[in-house]
């Protein structure tokens, strides 16, 4: 997106992206650094890649810190809004959720409570908690945008094995839709996207060449996703190309879900 017609709205506003240490959400971070948000870069536990990303927003010019806090917990989440604020002022634009964790394949008659209990609070409860936090400000602002990233198995229900992290998906996309109903009237729109299989660290090493093979094989355009081809979906999502779009999850999946 940098560079397009609405890198002069993007300019200046404020944005968090959960997750932004790697992946989707880095690249997030980056595109909407370049278009000229200030960004709150989000991290748990890599703080060196967090700073990178940073880095390479002010090196551009932009405006950017890196947060840490786990926002599957609640004082977490108020600590990541408060250093926000502090950096940037009391408002904020754009909350992009796109923390998640992927789970080991597992049957869920075995599953432990662990394994169950881990998908709910960083692929669920955290998209709550900082839907709730935005939500406050947003509401006081009366404009904001969320994005929550999701999963095509939020839909599908996942191709066995994982169906602890595929509920916590389609948890995402009803909060999604709900809290669209519910914000919408303070001039808040709510979006999710659903991206099928994208080449991210956190499916290295977690999914086998041959599962690879067939799930590429079951994608129309016969190839995985790149994280920036998400990233730039969620600022068109953003931006105001998508101004009369709520309570929609947007599929990132290459056609997977048309066969």
């Amino acid at each position: 997106m940098s560079g397009s017609l609405h890198d002069e709205w993007f300019a200046g506003r404020v944005a968090l992206i959960t997750g932004a240490s790697s992946g989707m959400g880095y690249e997030t971070a980056l595109a909407l650094g370049r278009a000229g948000a200030r960004v709150g870069v989000n991290f748990c536990r890599n703080r060196a890649a967090a700073d990178q990303a940073a880095d390479l927003i002010r090196s551009t010019g932009g405006e950017a810190i890196a947060i840490q806090a786990d926002v599957s917990q609640s004082a977490d989440v108020e600590r990541a809004f408060q250093e926000l604020a502090a950096a940037f002022g009391e408002r904020i634009d754009f909350l992009v959720n796109s923390a998640g964790q992927w789970m080991d394949r597992s049957p869920l008659v075995e599953c432990s409570d662990e394994q169950i209990d881990r998908m709910w609070e960083v692929n669920a409860r955290s998209v709550f908690l900082c839907c709730r936090a935005a939500g406050r400000k947003m509401i006081d602002q009366g404009e904001g945008v969320i994005v929550n990233v999701s999963s095509v198995v939020g839909h599908s229900g996942g191709g066995g094995g994982t169906l602890p992290y595929a509920a916590s998906k389609a948890a995402v996309n009803t909060l999604t839709r709900g809290l669209a109903r519910e914000l919408g009237p303070h001039g808040i729109r709510v979006l999710g996207i659903a991206p099928g299989l994208i080449d991210t660290p956190m499916i290295a090493g977690r999914v086998s060449d041959e599962a690879l093979e067939k799930i590429i094989a079951a994608t129309p355009l016969r190839r995985l996703g790149e994280p920036s081809e998400v990233a730039a979906v969620i600022l068109s999502l953003l931006s105001p190309a998508a101004s009369f779009v709520s309570g929609t999850i947007v599929e990132v999946d290459g056609g997977m879900l048309t066969r």
